[in-house]
């Protein structure tokens, strides 16, 4: 395979010199009324949370979770940065009550975020659907992108584009509850959400080449999807590096958050090298 841009996970001990930091008091984050706003968006209510000045940082979450995804990450980008963390339509505190979910529909919620907020571009972590929606946003809304990294996203919903046996268990799951009639708004809801992953993303390896920002694809080297799969993204996307996780599952931004946030914000900052 060519990694190309394998290289920050070499070049970390010789990039990064450890500082201390002090003793943070953790803050309920997704659920806290000092930093939280809902913003009108297209249609629906947006639910987000500001935290911190600097250059704007969007951060997207994955299917299920919500902005207390990043609890792990926020403290450490709001040093420098303006983080703007967002519940995704249906998701969170965020409100939606169409019938279903795509991709291209929440990327332009996102964009459409930034517009309410007056705020002309961003840099972008999406994690999981997040990151698939940080790939959407670039493609869809490609000024509205200064950087992005993008961790455990897939580009098609398959067992190539998901290991084997989590596809397998979808199936199961979409098999066992297909006919089911939901009657709570909840189980609606949380059906929708599910069907999003099963039947999207649909995107093609050749739109990746309408990502004109430097990029950031990671994955965990036990993540989800296959790294195969990931270095795909990478070599589609003219402007891009390749992290790929050692020792690391799904949440890289988790279970690896010193190094993710540490080697995250270093990509931001530095200026792109071409390949």
């Amino acid at each position: 395979m060519h990694l190309k841009k394998l290289l920050f996970t070499l070049l970390i001990p010789v990039i990064f010199i450890q500082t201390g930091c002090s003793q943070e008091k953790a803050l309920p984050y997704g659920d806290n009324p000092a930093a939280g706003k809902y913003y009108n968006v297209r249609g629906i209510k947006l639910y987000a949370e500001t935290y911190g000045s600097g250059k704007p940082l969007l951060l997207i979450h994955g299917n299920g979770g919500s902005i207390n995804s990043f609890a792990n990450n926020i403290p450490y980008f709001a040093r420098k940065y303006k983080v703007i963390a967002v519940d995704s339509r249906a998701h969170g505190k965020s409100t939606d009550t169409r019938d279903s979910l795509s991709f291209e529909q929440m990327a332009d919620d996102f964009a459409g975020l930034l517009d309410v907020m007056h705020i002309d571009s961003a840099y972008v972590i999406g994690w999981s659907d997040g990151g698939i929606n940080a790939l959407e946003l670039a493609m869809r809304h490609p000024q509205k992108v200064i950087k992005l990294a993008s961790t455990g996203a897939n580009l098609w919903p398959d067992s190539t584009g998901i290991i084997p046996q989590y596809w397998k268990d979808e199936q199961k799951q979409f098999e066992k509850d297909k006919n089911t009639v939901w009657k709570t708004a909840k189980e609606k809801n949380d059906w929708k959400i599910f069907m999003l992953d099963w039947l999207q993303p649909n995107i093609k390896l050749t739109e990746l080449k309408k990502i004109q920002c430097p990029s950031l694809i990671i994955g965990g080297d036990h993540d989800l999807i296959p790294i195969p799969h990931t270095v795909q993204i990478y070599q589609g996307i003219p402007k891009a590096y390749l992290w790929i996780v050692p020792n690391s599952g799904h949440p890289t931004l988790i279970e690896h958050k010193d190094e993710f946030n540490k080697l995250v914000d270093n990509f931001f900052e530095q200026p792109f090298n071409k390949r």
